[in-house]
């Protein structure tokens, strides 16, 4: 059930940051730092509250909510991105989160049982002030505590709208959020952080020492044990349930639109989706199953998604992967969003902005591949590949350098998620190998497109067991002249030290690739 409307108290703030009463008069937009109580707990939630100049109790506007990435705060003075909005009439809401600034409490990674609820608490703090447009009933009847509102924001403050909001409707049966512009989030926390359960070192690291100070003691006591063995704390050993084991992946499953999409709770607004195609923390699968798999169909069908190469990219040094490439997708980027909101909050269809629904920047950032709809085709790594004679691939575990298996000549345009299936057979407990796609010449000089790995993981020694994996999204023209690859490689950079546990051998059969690409233009797939 909703909780009961958050206690306000306002902040007394230095004068540097308090736009007089005359200000407004004058025309100027206005900025005022506020503390909102949140209803789960009584945290202490700070925001800057940004009135536009055009905004009043007789011309009431929409609200933009804003927040942070992992580790930020929130902005508390007028400019940038924040400026651009309050000009084009809306107002903003930018938030401390949980744990984060100068807000109280700990920062439980988008808990949906707090960090939810902190949110909920903001909107019913905006749904109060006078001068915000409320949503209108069927009758055109203003609904009290239901403002006309958006949200914005990336990584950790892209988590927060598609949580808060997931959570409203599975308390309430509806959002009061109208529309969202989410940028390189998550949708499943667990296999962002560690796919297949085998951690992204690099990140994980990372992001620990980012929020170290701020984590409660069940999430860093989990690191600690994960460091240490080089397992993803799910609560076992090897598969089995092992006392004293933490079990972050269990409670991570929550806090995660996956968790509210599994139980067919889904969003049925409009959704402005933007992914980091070389992101190699929230990779383009996660921005992909966001929209394909949280949204309504209803909701897709006003929605879009944008790909560019960036977000939590780094590179891959060995293997080699692609630098990241510029942006030929997202144009003016503020303005598109303040376009989407304009239209979404005027009951249009927004999805009418972009040439198509999917955006996609291409490796070099030299072009926008765009396209409605994908078609797939499935390819076999066998001699008619170019492995004559090649009954079986053999990987070391742990150590090697990497086997790039040709796939197919260009031209050829490949968009989305790729699977692979196969079998495989290893004598060596929890052994690990990682798939990606590589682009080039020759075997010798392929880079993974777009420096993204995913792992395949076998817990315990197998003979015969079929899997089926995704590997990294990608959107790549590969032309004339040059061969996209399957790379297999014992180790990758960004697992570092999470590669298999114990030397041996994986031996792979029955590679199967499942290609996607836009629909019309896959018809010119030739093998080696």
């Amino acid at each position: 059930m909703r909780k009961p409307l958050a206690l306000i108290a306002v902040l007394a703030v230095g004068a540097a940051l308090l736009v007089p009463a005359t200000a407004m008069a004058a025309g100027e937009h206005t900025a005022e730092d506020v503390v909102v109580i949140s209803s789960v707990d009584g945290t202490e939630i700070a925001i800057t509250v940004f009135r536009p100049a055009t905004a009043s109790e007789s011309a009431p506007v929409p609200v933009i909510l804003h927040s942070h990435g992992w580790g930020g705060s929130r902005t508390a003075t007028i400019g940038g991105e924040i400026e651009a909005f309050l000009d084009a009439g809306f107002g903003v809401v930018s938030i401390d989160q949980r744990g984060h600034g100068a807000s109280g409490g700990e920062a439980n990674v988008e808990d949906p049982d707090l960090e939810a609820e902190d949110i909920d608490s903001v909107i019913d703090y905006v749904a109060g002030l006078s001068w915000v447009a409320k949503d209108l009933d069927s009758k055109g009847r203003e609904v009290a505590g239901d403002p006309i509102l958006g949200a914005i924001g990336g990584s950790y403050g892209g988590g927060y709208q598609t949580m808060a909001a997931l959570d409203e409707i599975a308390e309430e049966g509806h959002t009061r959020f109208d529309a969202l512009a989410p940028e390189i989030t998550w949708y499943d926390l667990n296999e962002s952080l560690a796919p297949q359960g085998v951690p992204r070192t690099v990140w994980t690291s990372a992001l620990f020492a980012a929020g170290a100070a701020m984590l409660p003691q069940y999430i860093q006591e989990a690191f600690v044990w994960g460091a240490a063995t080089g397992q993803w704390p799910d609560g076992t050993v090897l598969g089995e349930p092992t006392d004293g084991v933490p079990d972050l992946a269990s409670e991570f499953a929550r806090h995660a639109p996956r968790f509210f999409s599994d139980q067919g709770i889904k969003l049925n607004i409009p959704v402005l989706q933007r992914q980091g195609i070389s992101d190699n923390l929230f990779n383009l699968n996660q921005g992909l199953h966001i929209f394909r798999d949280v949204l309504t169909k209803k909701a897709r069908a006003r929605s879009l998604f944008v790909g560019y190469n960036g977000g939590h990219a780094l590179p891959n040094a060995f293997p080699l992967g692609t630098a990241a490439g510029d942006d030929a997708c997202s144009g003016d980027w503020t303005q598109l969003r303040i376009d989407f909101f304009k239209q979404a909050f005027a009951g249009q269809n927004p999805s009418s902005l972009l040439p198509a629904r999917y955006n996609l920047t291409n490796v070099d950032g030299a072009k926008c591949l765009r396209f409605d709809r994908t078609a797939t085709m499935r390819l076999e790594v066998d001699e008619d590949m170019g492995v004559a004679g090649l009954d079986s691939i053999a990987t070391t575990t742990g150590a090697g350098a990497p086997i790039n298996l040709p796939v197919a000549t260009g031209p050829l345009t490949v968009t989305g998620i790729p699977m692979l299936k196969g079998v495989v057979d290893t004598v060596v407990p929890d052994s690990r190998v990682f798939f990606g796609l590589s682009l080039g010449t020759t075997p010798a000089d392929a880079q993974v497109i777009q420096n993204n790995l995913m792992p395949l993981r076998q817990m315990l020694p197998a003979m015969g067991t079929e899997f089926n994996i995704e590997l990294p999204g990608v959107a790549v023209e590969v032309p004339e002249g040059q061969t996209l690859y399957l790379t297999i490689t014992p180790v990758s950079d960004m697992f570092a030290a999470h590669g298999s546990r114990a030397p041996g051998a994986v031996v792979l059969t029955g590679l199967k690739l499942v290609l996607p690409g836009p629909l019309g233009k896959m018809m010119h797939i030739r093998s080696n």
